[in-house]
């Protein structure tokens, strides 16, 4: 499965590819930026963190897309669609490079990748995992509508937070 192209107004949403190795070496190189999803990594499990990304579409039919300004086509960060077994359903993700943070781009993309899994998908619900003491993810969580619904213990995390975005009725779709 090819992940689709999605746009938004200042976004492109495209599938990851070899090309995305860099950005995301280097957001997995940063303790204070990967902590919550994994990192931080050295370059080869990063390199296997994006090949398992990819992978992602094959095995499920979504996934997470490579974001980046389409006015420039520089990477700003990979959002998406997620549901890894153990995961308690699917889930919206999201992060953004270290020189990226700050400029709505992680709720602009989620927006569109939810859209995606609602309208085209069927999907009338989701969820995304957020750590406790992760606020940036959880201000991001409440601009696309989502709200804390209670504990989920995530076997290769620990204890975070189920944050439920509004249905398909709610948003339209």
């Amino acid at each position: 499965m090819i992940a689709p192209t999605l746009t938004t107004d200042r976004l492109t949403l495209r599938a990851l590819s070899d090309t995305d190795i860099a950005p995301l070496t280097a957001f997995y190189g940063s303790e204070e930026h990967s902590r919550f999803v994994g990192g931080p990594m050295d370059p080869v499990m990063a390199w296997r963190a994006l090949a398992k990304e990819i992978g992602h579409w094959t095995l499920k039919g979504f996934g997470r897309w490579s974001v980046r300004r389409t006015a420039c086509d520089t990477p700003v960060g990979i959002v998406g669609l997620w549901e890894p077994f153990g995961w308690p359903e699917p889930e919206i993700g999201w992060y953004i490079y270290t020189d990226h943070i700050g400029h709505g781009y992680a709720p602009e993309a989620a927006r569109a990748a939810r859209d995606y899994a609602y309208q085209t998908l069927g999907w009338t619900t989701a969820i995304s995992l957020i750590d406790d003491a992760n606020s940036a993810s959880q201000s991001v969580a409440t601009k696309l509508g989502a709200s804390p619904e209670g504990p989920f213990d995530l076997p290769i995390f620990g204890k975070t937070m189920i944050w439920r975005h509004p249905s398909v009725e709610k948003v339209g779709g």
